[in-house]
C-alpha cells in the first residue's frame, strides 16, 4: 500500500541514512528492502551475471525520493534513479503546488501490447487479409493456448489488425496481436506469441513471415494525467498577481515548445528526466518507454513536439495534462530480480501495473513543470547550481568539511561559476 503521508518536511536537512529510516517507517519496508537501499552495491555479481552477458562488474547511481505526491487521493514517496542534481527537489517541488486542487488524477488504458508479424511476398493482398480476418477467432485462440499466469489472469491475445505498408521493396501486410499482458510488461509474452501463430500467419496469407516481435510504440496502453495549479500556488511571493505572471510564462515557454522541434527535445527531456529515473528505480525497460514516448508526439501530424500540454481554465488555474504510452510490469524482469528496483517498488506499494504507469506519468508532469517555472522565472541554473555545487566541488577534490564550505561560497557567489573557480578557491583553502 502507499503510503499514509508524502508531505515530509525537511528530508534534505537529514542524513542519508536518517532519510532512509524515515522512509523505511512510512513504507513499512522489510530488512531485506533495507538492505538492498543501504548496499551502496546492491547487486551482486551473482545476480548481475544473470541479468546480462560478460559481466565485469556493477554501476551505481543515486536513488532519491520525491515528496508531496498526491494521486488520486493516495499519498506516495517516489524514487528516482539519476545522477542529475536538482530533478528531484523540483519534482516534490511542483507536487505540492497542486494540492489545493486534490493533486494528481490519472487514467489508464488496458494494458495492451502490440506484437507485429511482418509478411512479405504476399501475391494477392485482399485474399490475404480476408483469409487472416475470417480465422482471427482461431488464431487468437491458438495465441492463448499455452499455460500462462498472465492469461489465467484474463490476459491473453484479444483482437488482430492487419496494416498494409507500401515501402521499397513492395507492399508488406502487417498483422497486430493486440495482447493484454496484466501486470507485466509483456515483452517475452508477446514475442512467444508473435513467433507461435507466424506459420498459420504464412499458411493463410500465402506469404512469407519475416520479423515477428513486439512494438515499444504501445499505443493501446496510454497513461493519462491531469492536474490544476492556483495561481496563489504557482507564484513565488503567494499573491495572485504573481502566480498570474509565472503562469502566463509558463504558457509561453510551453508554446515555444509545441511548435519548436529544436526546444520540444529540451523540453521533453526534461519530461524524461523523471518518467526514466522512476522507470529505472523500479526496474522497468526505461528504454522502450524513452522511445514509445517520443514517438508517440508524432503521431497526431508527423511532427515532433511536446509531450505535455498546458493550459490555462477560465478561473485562471494552470491545467497540466500528458497523454503518453506507459509499458510498465510489476511482475517479471529486472523489477523481481534486482534488489533495489524491489525495494523502490515497495516504497510505491503498487499493486498494478497501471497503477505504476500512472506514478510515473504524474512524475514527468510535475518535472516539468518544475523547468518550465524555473526557465521563465529565474532561469535554470539558479537551482540546478545550488544543488550542483557539492558535486563541483567533489570534482573539483574536496573531501570532509572541505566539500561544505566550498559548496557554501559557491553558492554566495555573485560571479561567474566555473569548475576552475571552484578548484583555485580548494587551492588557497588548503594553503590556509
Amino acid at each position: 500500500m502507499p503510503v499514509e503521508n508524502s508531505r515530509v518536511k525537511g528530508l534534505y536537512k537529514l542524513s542519508v541514512d536518517e532519510r532512509r529510516k524515515l522512509v523505511a517507517q512510512a513504507a513499512n519496508l522489510s530488512e531485506e528492502h533495507i538492505s538492498a537501499l543501504s548496499q551502496h552495491g546492491e547487486l551482486d555479481e551473482t545476480a548481475a551475471d544473470r541479468m546480462i552477458e560478460n559481466v565485469i562488474g556493477t554501476m551505481s547511481l543515486p536513488v532519491g525520493v520525491a515528496t508531496n505526491f498526491v494521486i488520486d487521493g493516495k499519498h506516495y514517496l517516489i524514487p528516482f534513479c539519476l545522477e542529475e542534481s536538482s530533478v528531484v527537489a523540483a519534482a516534490s517541488n511542483m507536487a505540492k503546488r497542486c494540492l489545493a486542487h486534490g493533486g494528481f488524477t490519472t487514467e489508464n488504458d488496458e494494458p495492451i501490447m502490440i506484437g507485429q508479424i511482418q509478411l512479405l511476398d504476399i501475391e494477392d493482398l485482399n485474399a490475404a487479409e480476408q483469409a487472416i480476418l475470417e480465422n482471427k477467432e482461431d488464431l487468437m485462440a491458438f495465441c492463448n493456448d499455452v499455460p500462462s499466469r498472465m492469461i489465467a489472469l484474463g490476459g491473453g491475445c484479444k483482437d488482430i489488425e492487419l496494416r498494409r505498408l507500401t515501402t521499397p521493396l513492395g507492399t508488406m501486410l502487417v498483422t497486430h496481436l493486440l495482447v493484454d499482458c496484466r501486470d507485466a510488461m509483456g515483452a517475452n509474452a508477446v514475442n512467444t506469441m508473435a513467433e507461435r501463430v507466424a506459420p498459420r500467419l504464412e499458411a493463410l496469407s500465402g506469404g512469407r513471415a519475416h520479423l515477428r516481435i513486439l512494438s515499444n510504440l504501445a499505443g493501446h496502453r496510454l497513461a493519462r494525467v491531469r492536474a490544476v495549479f492556483s495561481p496563489e500556488e504557482m507564484s513565488s511571493d503567494g499573491t495572485k498577481e504573481d502566480g498570474e505572471a509565472v503562469i502566463q510564462g509558463i504558457l509561453e515557454a510551453h508554446a515555444f515548445a509545441v511548435e519548436d522541434p529544436y526546444r520540444a527535445t529540451t523540453h521533453n527531456k526534461g519530461v524524461m528526466n523523471a518518467i526514466s529515473s522512476v522507470a529505472l528505480a523500479c526496474g522497468q525497460d526505461w528504454r522502450a518507454i524513452e522511445a514509445g514516448c517520443h514517438a508517440w508526439t508524432t503521431m497526431a501530424d508527423g511532427r515532433y513536439t511536446s509531450m505535455s500540454s498546458w493550459e490555462c481554465d477560465d478561473d485562471g488555474n494552470l491545467v497540466g495534462s500528458m497523454n503518453l504510452p506507459m509499458a510498465v510490469g510489476i511482475v517479471g524482469g529486472a523489477s523481481k530480480v534486482h534488489p533495489a528496483a524491489k525495494a523502490n517498488l515497495a516504497i510505491l506499494g503498487v499493486e498494478t501495473a497501471q497503477e505504476l504507469a500512472g506514478i510515473i506519468l504524474c512524475a514527468g508532469l510535475a518535472q516539468n513543470l518544475g523547468a518550465l517555472r524555473a526557465l521563465s522565472t529565474k532561469g535554470i541554473q539558479a537551482g540546478h547550481m545550488k544543488l550542483h555545487a557539492k558535486n563541483m566541488a567533489v570534482s573539483a577534490g574536496a573531501v570532509g568539511e572541505e566539500v561544505d564550505e566550498l559548496a557554501a561560497r559557491l553558492q554566495a557567489h555573485e560571479g561567474h561559476r566555473s569548475q576552475s573557480l571552484v578548484e583555485t578557491w580548494l587551492e588557497e583553502l588548503r594553503k590556509a
